[in-house]
């Protein structure tokens, strides 16, 4: 625990922050966020990737120590507002701990910060990885602080190096959240009373799945047979891979093992394997980050009954609020987090400092007193505000941490032991083994208006990009449509049909009217009739939406063949890519909503990122 060293001290932080909140409360404020970089980057930084931008649009005493972090998407709430204050204090002659003046033989401390230019923890870990042993990698980090949300990934850097690139046993912790799921009140209340307890767990979770009717057998209004989950991928989502890893626990608990720390033996076993594998098989789709479902869930029920999420994101739900460039769209339904019964992690978003050869030993000691910062009580305020748990004991905790958005402040009760390194990587690598696979449709409109604005063009690229980022393990089949529907490549796992889909998609010349609706009735129906193999569903449309040849099916058919896969464990997901400026997004909506999804927007300079949130659905 920090004390501040004089009254002065406090005032003067207690001032920055209240005109940060004022600021983050939509008032003006003469230290809003923001700016131009004012900081020359080191050659060894990789131009246009490593940024480095977010300074608070202080300008850099000239003899100033440089101090970069890399921090998490989370932490873009706070993370800006933070770095502002200490290099406001810092500039202006001031150590920003102490609140006394900088020695004669010291140095001003000058801080700047990004967030992941794509991804998310993982994505920042493995580019420290890749600085030390893949130089030359198109991602890499050189970061003085590297702040992802948990410390797992510190501990997997390590791992990956061979070396100790961070120091566990002195990690800093820097702003609290457990992982949680994310669940409708009124379904929260129905699983209790079911149960008889108000504690929930994941075997109370795979009941509702288990159960004959589903959610009809808990009492529910407008019930259906399916149960609706998502989280993100354990590869690159701090939640998602402490979801996977808490699913491993509780599997494990299920079948015997009972040692404190999850073994290599447990992860391996192939009851505890086919336990996880029953949980995935609540999943609807899966996403790389966390931020896809924030956008999402407020579409209630029908989207997804739960969701893992950190409490911090449920909160912003249920607030409305802005989590960094992300908005929380406040859903109508209260949702409430669910602490498992089996346990869970605290996600403590640690600063790391970084030992590698690009960080001066002024540079750690500089990182020291950023750390210390970040602890004092006034910063730790603005890190609750917006949504965690103060770091620093002796901050109370208080709003927002309060029913009615959804939390409960005395949970979790039960915390999960982080498991060795190689424990963990061994579960990554297990996941592609336990997720739940998918069968895709790729339906490419090849109809003559797919010429204009070279829509074609587009859609082929897209083709074979979404493929790029898909798993040998799902299966995809290539359907096209102009006056006809055509099966050009039928239903195999991607890893046999995919040099036939990418000769076929180089081949496809646009001509001819365009039968939307046939074409798409004809896939949803053939999807609905497969034997789903507890699999997730899909069919990405690819197209400029104007119907004006379909002679045996309109909109209405097709919209019933969508929601007539609503009560199944694997409803029909149809995701609309829209190309062109003439698209018929009206009719594309109402596809997307009859499933959930939403439409998509074709043009060339968002599809890298259509293609992410896409591919990551399965």
């Amino acid at each position: 625990m920090l004390k501040q060293s004089s009254v002065s001290v406090n005032t003067m932080l207690c001032l920055i922050l209240c005109l940060i909140l004022v600021a983050c409360n939509g008032g003006p404020s003469p230290l809003a966020p923001g700016g131009s970089t004012t900081i020359t980057l080191p050659s060894y930084m990789r131009q246009g990737y490593e940024t480095y931008h977010e300074t608070g649009g202080v300008a850099r005493p000239a003899n100033a120590i440089d101090v970069f972090i890399v921090y998490s998407p989370e932490s873009q709430t706070y993370m800006p507002a933070v770095i502002q204050a200490f290099n406001t204090a810092s500039a202006a002659g001031t150590n920003p701990v102490t609140g006394q003046p900088w020695g004669a033989n010291e140095r001003p401390i000058f801080v700047a910060g990004q967030d992941p230019t794509t991804g998310s923890s993982g994505t920042i870990a493995q580019g420290v990885i890749n600085a030390i042993i893949a130089p030359n990698n198109e991602t890499v980090y050189h970061p003085t602080i590297l702040q992802p949300s948990v410390s797992h990934w510190l501990a997997l850097v390590n791992f990956n190096v061979g070396r100790p690139i961070f120091d566990l046993a002195n990690i800093q912790p820097t702003a609290l959240s457990p992982v949680i799921i994310g669940i409708w009140e009124s379904r929260a209340q129905a699983i209790q009373e079911k149960i008889g307890s108000d504690q929930i767990g994941w075997d109370d979770l795979l009941a509702v799945l288990e159960s004959p009717n589903g959610w009809c057998d808990y009492g529910l209004p407008d019930c259906r047979r399916a149960v609706y989950y998502g989280h993100t991928d354990p590869t690159v989502s701090s939640t998602g891979l402490s979801t996977t890893i808490s699913e491993f626990y509780a599997c494990a608990r299920q079948n015997g093992f009972t040692e404190r720390e999850l073994t290599l033996a447990a992860v391996r076993s192939d009851a505890v394997q086919d336990c996880v594998r029953d949980i995935e098989e609540l999943v609807r789709h899966y996403s790389r980050r966390t931020e896809d479902f924030l956008e999402y869930i407020a579409r209630g029920p029908n989207y997804l009954d739960f969701v893992a999420l950190e409490e911090t994101d449920l909160i912003c739900l249920n607030l409305g609020a802005q989590q960094g460039d992300e908005t929380c769209n406040k859903p109508q339904e209260k949702l409430v987090a669910i602490y498992p019964a089996e346990g869970t992690f605290w996600h403590e978003h640690p600063f790391g400092i970084v030992n590698a050869d690009w960080v001066t030993a002024e540079q750690k000691a500089a990182a020291q007193v950023f750390t210390q910062f970040i602890l004092t009580a006034p910063m730790q305020q603005l890190v609750m505000q917006q949504g965690f748990r103060p770091a620093n004991s002796s901050v109370p905790l208080a709003y927002p941490f309060v029913a009615e958005n959804g939390v409960d402040p005395a949970q979790p009760t039960t915390i999960l032991d982080v498991p060795p390194p190689d424990v963990i990587v061994e579960i990554q690598q297990s996941w592609a083994l336990v997720k739940k696979q998918a069968d895709v449709v790729i339906l490419i409109d090849i109809s003559g208006s797919m010429l204009d604005e070279d829509k074609i063009g587009q859609a082929k690229l897209a083709a074979k990009a979404f493929l790029d980022e898909m798993e040998a393990g799902n299966r995809v089949s290539l359907v096209t449509f102009s006056d006809e529907v055509i099966t050009r490549v039928a239903l195999g796992s991607l890893e046999t049909v995919r040099v036939d889909i990418d000769r076929t998609v180089d081949n496809l010349r646009a001509d001819g009217g365009t039968a939307l609706f046939d074409a798409l009735y004809e896939v949803v129906t053939e999807l609905n009739q497969q034997d789903s193999d507890n699999r997730i569903r899909a069919v990405v449309l690819l197209s400029d939406g104007a119907d004006t040849a379909s002679d045996e099916h309109q909109i209405n058919d097709v919209l019933r063949a969508i929601e007539g896969s609503r009560d199944e464990v694997n409803p029909v997901l149809v995701i609309p890519v829209a190309y062109g400026s003439n698209a018929d997004v009206q009719a594309l909506t109402s596809i997307a909503r009859a499933s959930a999804t939403t439409v998509q927007s074709g043009d060339a300079a968002s599809i890298l990122r259509v293609l992410q949130i896409i591919g990551s659905y399965f």
